[in-house]
């Protein structure tokens, strides 16, 4: 079960490997796309550099480089890599890992890391088995995981390491990883191939952010072009090994934009049809899910907002969901939130308010709080008047109390005004009865 991954011919591909395995990185420099992390200044480039390895656990979507990062971790420090997978692993492969660095340990004095793929499948005996060993620094752990580690990793364990999250690769860093493949000698730099632009973002835009898929689809695509004698990869060549169409989208940056306005304005249209095709379309094309799913959470806030309150856990709901599934299915995730996002009633009142609210205090600064709205912890805050002449809602009928809570100057001020529409006809109703109420009542203003 266990493998020594560190070790020089075991960690070099073959030449008749896949292009994925031929092109992992070997040094933090050749690594793309977790700049956040290991860059001049990331935090896991400066513990490296002072020679600590704390046990961490790399979360972060399949392909961003979690085990290409372990061996290269492993490499820069100059450790054994043994590797376990949770899926296949039981106590028994861990106790042989553990005897295994004491070896290496009192032979050589030489550090062990155990890489767990999927460690979010360890149960829990399988976790506290490996705790001892980790709190006494026998082995140092590195854990990757797809899963959210604070619900998959028990406490003690994750208590133990440090979480580094690794985020998918950009389409840029993925045509970088494309453009290095095709000339390194150890990927396709021995046929002399190119690829045209149009082609590389297609592929980029295809493997949503994860490097082996990039790579895999380069291949084939070599492959076709290959076949076909030529030495240039171009956009029909990329749909062949896809076998998927690329479609107009993302050229020049217009199109892109274009699709996606269409797509907001028919759901702010009322077009559920024009939504769900637009938002397929950009789908097709390889756009990032994530993006729509972003683009349908601000919609359900700043176009249908309280006239269906109900919108925005759809939305978010969603963004949940397509986690959990992924595509394809999640297509059918973000299919029914287009199509009731587009069928709800609209309202941009609280969007409209947070734009006065903002432009007012932008143009007027920071206007001080009321004394009787601020808190009051300590006898002396009293002394200062904090919270004094507050009235408590709950204690007035109706859990209403005629009352101003904006800043002296404002006390009249509107931003929110409902609309008509869905839900949000009821909000106006009844704030034009709690604001009846205050235009009648003879509350005191501050300074008063």
């Amino acid at each position: 079960m266990t493998d020594d991954l560190f070790r020089h011919a075991a960690s070099k591909s073959t030449p008749q490997g896949p292009l994925a395995d031929r092109m992992r990185p070997d040094n933090l420099d050749t690594l793309v796309g977790q700049d956040h992390l290991i860059g001049e200044q990331g935090p896991l480039r400066r513990l490296l550099s002072l020679g600590e390895l704390p046990s961490m656990i790399l979360w972060g979507p399949p392909g961003v480089g979690k085990t290409t990062l372990a061996r290269v971790i492993a490499g820069t420090v100059s450790a054994e890599l043994s590797t376990l997978s949770a899926v296949m692993a039981g106590v028994r492969d861990i106790r042989a890992v553990i005897e295994m660095a004491e070896r290496s340990w009192a032979e050589h004095r030489r550090r062990t890391i155990l890489f767990v793929d999927e460690i979010h499948r360890f149960n829990k005996a399988q976790q506290d088995a490996l705790l001892p060993h980790v709190e006494n620094g026998r082995v140092t752990l590195i854990g990757a995981t797809t899963e959210n580690p604070s619900f998959e990793v028990n406490g003690a364990l994750l208590s133990r390491t440090r979480v580094f999250v690794l985020n998918s690769i950009s389409a840029r860093d993925l045509e970088r990883v494309i453009e290095r493949a095709l000339s390194a000698p150890e990927g396709l730099g021995a046929r002399g191939l190119s690829i045209e632009a149009d082609a590389a973002k297609a592929i980029a835009k295809h493997s949503d952010g994860d490097a082996r898929r990039a790579l895999n689809a380069l291949e084939v695509a070599a492959d076709l072009a290959s076949q076909s004698s030529s030495l240039t990869i171009d956009t029909a060549t990329i749909e062949a090994a896809l076998q998927h169409k690329t479609l107009l989208y993302d050229k020049s940056g217009d199109a892109h934009y274009d699709v996606v306005s269409a797509f907001i304005k028919s759901m702010r249209g009322s077009d559920p049809d024009a939504a769900v095709y637009w938002m397929t379309r950009m789908l097709e094309a390889g756009e990032e899910p994530r993006f729509v799913i972003r683009r349908m959470v601000i919609f359900a806030s700043e176009d249908v907002g309280n006239a269906d309150p109900r919108a925005l856990g759809v939305a978010t709901d969603a963004l949940h969901a397509f986690a959990l599934v992924g595509m394809p299915e999640g297509g059918l995730i973000l299919a029914q939130a287009a199509t009731y996002l587009a069928c709800a009633p609209k309202s941009n009142a609280s969007y409209r308010a947070y734009l006065a609210a903002r432009e007012e205090v932008k143009n007027h600064g920071a206007r001080p709080v009321p004394p009787r709205l601020k808190n009051a912890p300590t006898a002396f805050a009293k002394e200062l008047g904090h919270a004094k002449g507050y009235r408590y809602p709950h204690d007035y009928e109706g859990h209403y109390v005629a009352e101003s809570y904006l800043p002296s100057g404002l006390e009249d001020h509107r931003y929110y005004e409902p609309s008509n529409s869905g839900y949000e006809r009821t909000l106006g109703e009844r704030l034009a009865h709690w604001r009846g109420l205050k235009s009648r009542s003879s509350a005191p203003r501050d300074g008063s």
